[in-house]
């Protein structure tokens, strides 16, 4: 049988109400008394009704956090990282995946909110769509209200809202990438941009198209191409690249996923990277590294971001930095997958 609050208090040699206050947390209770009620529950294996604490305490000890695709790495090593430090605050995180969908994130938004929350926390670019933007700031309007925190990792705030936000450098990293791979030569560099109307693509193709502004090359030196970062889709890119951007010496990707698509592609129809045509990705993930050649990409801190974004949510680190915005700063990493242009037309299309 399930022990109960009554079997607690008697072996901690408390009040129900004394176990209440350390179960809540809400309330000063001396070290000493803390200690026995907290052995006792651990003897007990005593599991309390979180749902009812939630009812009373208007919050849980639940925070949620929303993907768009955990199976991604970008989004794993987030959702991993907020997970460790919701554990190490008590607290337990709830997964949700939106597979992308502006609607889906919406719809997790309001589950989240039904179920009383302790704090939530968005991450990834998100839909730049005004409509969605207007809806999801009522949403945090919605939450903030009624006593949720919610933080935004990878995301700017929607307008007219208040909230923490981890700020990686997507604009600037994107910009150190270009202008290295224009130092090596390269003037003919086509564009793997991520799906149309996200926040993220946004940045990274205006960091892009930066750096070719100031080497004096229009968006015609730049035949841009869209994915929606899966490594299928950046293989489907470099194929309508091959069709449209012959004579192309360099390929940016948006993202590693869509880069590593890219030099598959072009392995299979037998264009050699760097060789003919160089690929660089985005993120620094994993396998980034071990490709074949190792990808020249932009790291960006994903996992201390989201460890810092989880210790917000829980509480358990205040963000006073101005604008309550924490910024996450970029690095770029040169390997193998850019070289200089090589001698004659790279063999676009492939022979």
């Amino acid at each position: 049988m399930a022990s109960t609050l009554a079997d607690v208090a008697a072996r901690a040699g408390v009040s129900t109400a004394t176990v209440s206050r350390v179960l809540n947390g809400n309330y000063p209770v001396s070290a000493a008394t803390r200690e026995r009620v907290q052995r006792a529950l651990e003897e007990l294996s005593y599991v309390g009704n979180a749902p009812a604490r939630a009812l009373a305490a208007h919050s849980s000890d639940v925070i949620g956090v929303i993907v768009s695709d955990v199976s991604d790495p970008f989004f794993g090593i987030q959702a991993s990282g907020l997970q460790w430090e919701a554990a190490d605050s008590g607290l337990l995180a709830v997964i949700c995946n939106t597979a992308g969908s502006p609607a889906a994130e919406l719809k997790y938004l309001r589950l989240l909110l039904g179920q009383r929350m302790r704090a939530i926390v968005l991450t990834g670019g998100g839909s730049d769509e005004p409509e969605h933007l207007d809806a999801t700031a009522a949403l945090i309007d919605q939450a903030q209200s009624a006593g949720t925190g919610v933080v935004l990792c990878g995301r700017p705030a929607p307008p007219g809202v208040e909230a923490p936000v981890i700020a990686y450098d997507n604009r600037g990293g994107a910009q150190a990438l270009t202008r290295h791979v224009l130092a090596l030569g390269h003037r003919r560099i086509a564009y793997v941009a991520g799906p149309p109307g996200h926040g993220t693509t946004r940045s990274r193709l205006e960091g892009h198209r930066a750096a070719l502004a100031d080497a004096g090359l229009g968006d015609g030196a730049a035949p841009v191409v869209h994915g929606d970062f899966s490594r299928a889709s950046g293989f489907d890119a470099a194929l309508e690249l091959m069709r449209v951007a012959s004579g192309s010496t360099a390929v940016v990707v948006a993202n590693d996923l869509m880069a590593l698509g890219v030099i598959a592609a072009l392995r299979q129809h037998g264009v050699a990277v760097p060789a003919e045509v160089s690929v660089a990705g985005f993120d620094d993930l994993p396998a980034a590294v071990d490709a074949v050649p190792a990808l020249t990409t932009v790291r960006l801190p994903l996992r201390e971001g989201a460890r810092r974004a989880g210790r917000i949510a829980a509480g358990a680190e205040p963000l006073t930095a101005p604008g309550r915005m924490l910024w996450m700063p970029a690095e770029l990493l040169a390997r193998e997958s850019v070289a200089p242009p090589g001698a004659g037309l790279p063999q676009w299309p492939p022979r």
